[in-house]
């Protein structure tokens, strides 16, 4: 009799083993169907070294149910999620979970039965059914999922399909995808392009693990140099993946490569409908897409033969999965490398000081690109200071700011104002008795959105109308809009510029990658004069009209106390600023702040990147900071306020006495509530060489608490809030 080891994906559960029965055959890697109690669960045949349980008796096995028509997990994945569980301190079930994100590709191949609008209209429209017309423009998919898209009930969609504005079409789940052609559109590189391209492409003849980092200015052609190392993945019949930060940044990405290797790649994002998630997952499975282009959750999928990694904008936070099992996808991505012995390329103009220190101990390698291609030059950047040349009263740019922003429209060049503030205001209060509007599941201020007519908390998504009258003194009009935010910008931009067309780029206006190729398609045709946007748009984007850039606000990103505020600001508006002068126009960068002298604003003005660099990272070493040492956040919550601050009290007090590490707090989090529940933060400060993670494992895993409180660990975190 055969018995194996089965991780299933419910995180309550350790591995159970299983009976294989007669005439089945199975392997590590096999997603196979169990039974657990009266129910049948999904699960994946495990080594069983790498997965102690405790032994049961042959007599008390069950059988599985089914193996499923889909290739096993390779060992790299394998191992690779079970080093994510034991370095983030997760569940390796909920890692799993990630591994398999498209049950529906579990199925043999079939048809599916989705739906689209058919073009009629009603004379009468109810506002939701308006609403999900609207929504689901030229989309399509399950009843569930137009439902979710337009943010109605199914039964609103329903009533739409049976009026005839909805139709239903049969979709074949397993069409095959069309390879791309490495050798369709060569493109013609600068020589330090060609040099650096060489070097990347040796990397992925070698078939063995190599971290590279590609620094190159904004507009150096990073995304074309490594090109070529996809081409050359592509000719050896070997996959690719590429991670990207947005989703919205995928479709003017697709268009590059669709001009480069003439068929588009394997997409994979949040915004994939279930039948296209099943095809991709399948294709991924099977080795037949060979390069998929897809946001952090790509990283898990079972890739059967991966020979290339790149990480696109490798900087960005939003890398950093924050929710859920907290891992960091550009570290593991370089561990599935390590796994998969593929070389893992980060691309970037702004490198992470981690990343930059690992190319100082020799442990990446680094490839340059220092000049911008072509008769492309880096934009002047200029600081604006707020103190001696404010705006006009009740206006948020300042005089040279305007100045440029008219000269800019008189020459029939694009403008782009940045300020990372979605909505019209950050804050609404009663003038009349100081009453500010918060969310009531968050410590969070409700954010006015005049475009949609809502206040809404953008911590949690609690929506709510404004109201007329003060819910506290009952007075009417009272109500005022206090600080600027995108919305509130595009109208002052519009009372300036009445005949300059505006467009508000945010994740409330870019929520799809169709949205993000309208924009940008409105953008290349000249549509478009004024840009106002958040950081959706630091970064991909490539308008060679734009010419001048301002920074509403560069100081914002430097409030909150984070130990990353001047890197992150440094590089957040190094890539706003990298959307001006890609073209053969010169750029201009503005940059309003009441903090000329700042070192940040300093280095900035004078492009002294690596002045910036080496300050920021002598006083990371000082203070024993990343890289140098290591965070760990503990966050307790609970519905009960009580409850939280009593087991968040009690891990502190068990704290061990460990050389080289200390403890902070407990103590509120700066974002006390958040979804209704009360959090308290522990912070652990630790030499780089301690093993924290079996030091939390031991110190957390000795206590218990009530089920109402969870306790997660954030392993190298990125958010303090």
């Amino acid at each position: 009799m055969a018995r194996v080891r089965i991780l299933h994906t419910n995180p309550a559960l350790g591995p159970l083993d299983y009976r294989v029965p007669h005439g089945m055959t199975v392997e590590p890697g096999q997603v196979v169907r169990v039974p657990l109690g009266p129910r049948e669960m999904v699960g994946v045949v495990w080594e069983e070294a790498a997965l102690p349980t405790e032994t049961v008796g042959d007599n008390r096995l069950r059988n599985i149910i089914e193996a499923y028509d889909l290739p096993p997990l390779g060992a790299p994945l394998r191992r690779l999620i079970e080093w994510t569980a034991d370095y983030y301190l997760a569940p390796p079930q909920s890692v799993l979970r990630m591994a398999l994100s498209s049950m529906a590709a579990l199925e043999g191949g079939r048809t599916v039965q989705e739906y689209r609008l058919t073009g009629r209209t009603l004379d009468k429209l109810t506002p939701q059914r308006a609403q999900a017309i609207d929504r689901i423009g030229e989309r399509q998919g399950l009843i569930r999922e137009l439902a979710e898209i337009a943010d109605v009930s199914e039964g609103v969609i329903r009533g739409l399909v049976k009026a005839g504005v909805i139709e239903g079409v049969e979709v074949a789940l397993d069409t095959p995808f069309v390879s791309p052609d490495p050798d369709h559109a060569p493109p013609q590189l600068s020589a330090a392009q060609q040099a650096a391209a060489d070097d990347l492409v040796g990397l992925v003849r070698a078939q063995d693990f190599a971290p590279v980092l590609l620094d190159g200015v904004t507009g150096s052609g990073k995304t074309e140099v490594y090109f070529e190392a996809v081409a050359e993945a592509l000719r050896a019949g070997r996959q690719t993946l590429v991670l990207l930060p947005e989703i919205a940044l995928t479709e003017p990405f697709l268009r590059r490569f669709i001009d480069r290797f003439g068929h588009a790649p394997v997409s994979w994002h949040s915004d994939l409908r279930q039948s296209q998630r099943r095809r991709a997952y399948r294709a991924i499975a099977t080795g037949e897409a060979l390069v998929t282009v897809g946001a952090r959750s790509a990283l898990y999928l079972p890739y059967r033969n991966l020979g290339l990694i790149v990480i696109d904008e490798a900087h960005e936070t939003s890398f950093k999965q924050e929710d859920g099992v907290q891992y960091h996808a550009r570290d593991a991505a370089v561990m599935r490398g390590h796994f998969e012995k593929a070389p893992v390329i980060l691309a970037t103009a702004t490198p992470a000081i981690e990343t930059r220190q690992q190319v100082a101990q020799g442990r990446y390698k680094e490839v340059k690109l220092p000049g911008r291609y072509g008769a492309a030059q880096m934009p002047t950047i200029e600081a604006i200071n707020l103190v001696q040349t404010p705006p006009d009263r009740g206006r948020w740019l300042a005089p040279p700011l305007v100045s440029a922003m008219a000269a800019a429209l008189e020459r029939g060049e694009q403008s782009l104002l940045f300020l990372n503030r979605r909505g019209f205001a950050p804050l609404t209060l009663c003038r009349h008795c100081g009453h500010r509007f918060q969310c009531p599941h968050c410590t969070a201020w409700m954010v006015e959105h005049r475009l949609t007519n809502r206040l809404q908390c953008h911590h949690c998504g609690h929506v709510e109308p404004p109201p007329r009258a003060c819910p506290e003194c009952q007075e009417e009009d009272a109500l005022v809009a206090c600080g600027p935010g995108v919305e509130r910008i595009s109208d002052e931009v519009g009372i300036l510029f009445p005949t300059a067309r505006r467009a508000i780029v945010t994740s409330d206006t870019l929520w799809s990658p169709a949205k993000a190729a309208e924009f940008v398609g409105r953008m290349e045709a000249g549509d478009i004069d004024i840009v106002i946007g958040t950081q959706l748009v630091t970064k991909g984007y490539h308008f060679p009209n734009l010419t001048l850039v301002g920074v509403v606000d560069a100081d914002l990103g430097l409030q909150g106390g984070d130990l990353r505020a001047a890197e992150r600001s440094f590089q957040q508006i190094m890539q706003v600023a990298g959307r001006a002068g890609r073209g053969v126009k010169p750029g201009h960068v503005y940059l309003q702040t009441h903090e000329p002298e700042a070192p940040v604003m300093q280095a900035l003005v004078a492009g002294d990147a690596e002045s910036f660099y080496a300050a920021e990272t002598e006083a990371r070493r000082l203070a024993n900071a990343p890289p140098f040492g290591r965070f760990a956040g503990i966050i307790i919550s609970s519905e009960s306020l009580k409850d939280a601050q009593d087991i968040a009290r009690r891990i502190g007090e068990t704290a061990p006495a460990v050389e080289g590490m200390e403890v902070y707090g407990p103590a509120p989090a700066p974002l006390a509530m958040l979804r209704g529940r009360h959090r308290q933060r522990l912070l652990v400060h630790a030499r780089r060489a301690l093993d924290v993670q079996n030091v939390l494992r031991d110190w957390l895993g000795a206590l218990d608490w009530p089920r109402s409180v969870r306790v997660s660990v954030d392993i190298d975190p990125y958010s303090f809030v």
